[in-house]
Formats: structure tokens, C-alpha cells, sequence
């Protein structure tokens, strides 16, 4: 079903970041919270233009098609992920619904004003599961540059304690009940080709170091 100008959008929240909705139910692409050429020089707005404006807006447009008069139509995003996992006749329907809210949180991971190291309690948290934010920076990155195929790297919280998860394809923390995401690096190659190639470890310790929004992370902590 088309999204119509007489649509009026509502937001779902669900952790920090928001999954827009229309009243009669369709998922709309979320806005970014940065122009498309405030990442650049690490992320070139050609990129974000594909990117954003392509894969994931075909994300949305595919999710809307297959759960129209289905039992997901009108859930919210997050339960139509819990529900279709698993769920083999239900498989396109999970792909695409993870891959709306993995690339949401990306975003959002993600800040022109971001990068360095965090502090307080999150930087608490670090050190107390990595043993300092270098050690969980060489992690992170070695997690990432391990990882073969196309996935996602994200650091959880689970009980408190931060560790450091991989997941295939379209599969997060939330179909795969490994804590509460708190941050999300995109490892699918048309993430970074356009502006890297096959220099997956540059583009990993350029977004980590100029870019990682901190203020999200810390947001996402359980409180």
C-alpha cells in the first residue's frame, strides 16, 4: 500500500531511537538525524544516498508490501521481528523488518559530532568488560574484520555487563535475545564500498574513531 500525503505519522519508541508509523499501520523510512553530507569526510553523501536512500527505503517499501493483511499488519516494528523469527514461511517478512530496524539503529549509532572516548558510566561499563576503551576499540574492530559474509557487529548490554555480539545477515539482538543493543556497525559491503572498497579495517577505525555517537550509547543503558 502507497503512503499518502493524508497520512498522519506516529511514533513508536522503543530504546532511543524512533520507528515511524502512519495511523493506518505502514512503516515509513525514519528520517536521519544528519543531512546526508554531515558525515563526510568518513561517510561521502554518495553513500548515504544509496545507502539510506535506496537500500533501506526498499527495506520499508518490501516490509509494508508483505505484511499487508497478514498477522504482523499494524505491530509494531519490534514485534514483527520477535514474531517472524524462526518462522521459515515467514522468513522475507523477518529480513526485512530486522533489516528496517538494524539500519534505523546504524544510523543513529552514528554522529558528525561524534567519536572520541566516552565517559561515566559507560566508560565505566568498558573497562569493567574490555579493560579499557582501547582493548574494547581492538575488539570491536577484530569482531568485524572476522565476521566473513555480509552481517553486523553491535555492542549489548545483558545483565549489566557490555560484551561484543556478531550477527549474519539480517539477525540482531533482539531475534537472537542477547541483551539490549546499545551500538551497531554495518559490515554489508555497500556500507563502506563506495568510499573504501575492500578496506573494510579503515572504514571500521575511521567510523569508530570520528564517528561513534556516545551520547546514543550511553542512552541505551539500562538504567
Amino acid at each position: 500500500m502507497p503512503i499518502t500525503a493524508a497520512d498522519e505519522c506516529e511514533v513508536n519508541r522503543k530504546g532511543s531511537f524512533a520507528t515511524a508509523q502512519t495511523k493506518s499501520g505502514l512503516f515509513v523510512l525514519p528520517e536521519l538525524p544528519y543531512e546526508h553530507n554531515f558525515l563526510e569526510p568518513v561517510i561521502s553523501s554518495k553513500t548515504l544516498n544509496f545507502h539510506y536512500g535506496k537500500y533501506h527505503q526498499t527495506y520499508v517499501n518490501k516490509l509494508n508490501e508483505l505484511v499487508a493483511g497478514t498477522e504482523f499488519a499494524g505491530l509494531a516494528l519490534e514485534d514483527v521481528i520477535a514474531g517472524s523469527v524462526g518462522r521459515i514461511d515467514k522468513a522475507e517478512i523477518f529480513n526485512n523488518a530486522a533489516q528496517v530496524w538494524n539500519h534505523t539503529f546504524y544510523w543513529n549509532s552514528l554522529s558528525p559530532r561524534g567519536g572520541g572516548v566516552p565517559s561515566g558510566e559507560l566508560a565505566r561499563k568498558i573497562e569493567a568488560a574490555f579493560g579499557g576503551y582501547e582493548n574494547f576499540v581492538k575488539q570491536f574492530i577484530e569482531a568485524e574484520m572476522t565476521h566473513f559474509g555480509s552481517g553486523w557487529a553491535w555492542l549489548v548490554e545483558n545483565g549489566g555487563v557490555l560484551s561484543i555480539i556478531r550477527t549474519q545477515n539480517a539477525e540482531n539482538p533482539i531475534s537472537q535475545k542477547k541483551g539490549r543493543a546499545l551500538l551497531v556497525l554495518d559490515v554489508w559491503e555497500h556500507a563502506y564500498y563506495l568510499d573504501y572498497q575492500n578496506r573494510r579495517n579503515d572504514y571500521l577505525k575511521t567510523v569508530i574513531d570520528k564517528l561513534i555517537n556516545w551520547e546514543f550509547v550511553e542512552k541505551n543503558l539500562v538504567r
